[in-house]
C-alpha cells in the first residue's frame, strides 16, 4: 500500500478511512492459553501502555506474576479497524500498544506504570530508538479516572529524577482510552512464535536514578 508516512497526527478528515469489520486474530494467547478477548476472571483489571514496537512491549508485560493475559493492538487514534499496513502510514493516528489484563491483588496498576517507565525511553517524541513513526509514541491509555490520576502522578516523579540527572522532558502522552482494536493474529505473542524476531525494548540500555529504562 503506498501510502506515504507522516509524523504528523491526522485529523477525523484526513485520516484514513478504515472499515466496519475487525481484523481476525488469535482467539487464545499463545503462551498462557487464556482467551485475548474474555471473559476474563471477575475482579480483574486493564491497562494500556504504548511503548514503542508492540512485539517487545508485550513479551516485558506477560512475563509480570499478576498479568492474567496481554494483547497486542491499536489505540489512541481515529480510523476505525485499521490494518497494520495502515498503522505505519501515520495516517490512522493510532499507536501500537499493549492491553494488559491484571489481577489487583497481586500486582498493582502502580507496578505496571514502573515497568512501563523503566523499559523504554519516554522522552523521544514520534519514535522509539530506531523506530520512527507515530505509532511508536510513548503513550498511557488510562480506563478510569484514579488510573489518570496514578498515570499523571508517576509521570510527574519521573521527570523529577530525570531533570535531576540532566535528561529530556517527558513526552509520554496520558489520555482516557478510546476504542481498542486487537492486532492481526501474526503479532499476538509475536516473540514466543519468533524467538529470533526484532526487539527493540526490554529494558536495554542506561538506567537513570529510580531506574528508568533509556534505550541507547
Amino acid at each position: 500500500m503506498a501510502f506515504g508516512k507522516s509524523l504528523d497526527l491526522p485529523t477525523a478528515e484526513t485520516a484514513l478511512p478504515g472499515r466496519a469489520d475487525a481484523m481476525a486474530t488469535d482467539a487464545v494467547h499463545f503462551v498462557t492459553g487464556r482467551p485475548l478477548k474474555g471473559p476474563h476472571p471477575e475482579g480483574f483489571q486493564t491497562a494500556i501502555f504504548g511503548m514503542g514496537c508492540f512485539w517487545g512491549v508485550e513479551r516485558v508485560f506477560w512475563k509480570l506474576p499478576g498479568v492474567w493475559v496481554t494483547s497486542v493492538g491499536y489505540s489512541g487514534g481515529v480510523t476505525p479497524n485499521p490494518t497494520y499496513e495502515e498503522v505505519c502510514t501515520g495516517r490512522t493516528g493510532h499507536n501500537e500498544v499493549v492491553q494488559v489484563v491484571f489481577d489487583p491483588a497481586v500486582i498493582t496498576y502502580g507496578d505496571l506504570l514502573k515497568a512501563f517507565w523503566e523499559n523504554h525511553d519516554p522522552t523521544q517524541g514520534m519514535r522509539q530508538g530506531n523506530d520512527r513513526g507515530t505509532q511508536y509514541r510513548s503513550a498511557v491509555y488510562t480506563l478510569n479516572a484514579a488510573q489518570q490520576a496514578e498515570a499523571e502522578a508517576s509521570r510527574d516523579a519521573y521527570q523529577a529524577a530525570l531533570t535531576s540527572a540532566g535528561r529530556g522532558t517527558i513526552t509520554t502522552e496520558i489520555l482516557p482510552a478510546g476504542p481498542y482494536y486487537f492486532a492481526e493474529a501474526y503479532h499476538q505473542g509475536y516473540l514466543a512464535k519468533n524467538p529470533a524476531g526484532y526487539c527493540g525494548i526490554g529494558g536495554t540500555g542506561v538506567v537513570c536514578p529510580i531506574g528508568v529504562g533509556v534505550v541507547a
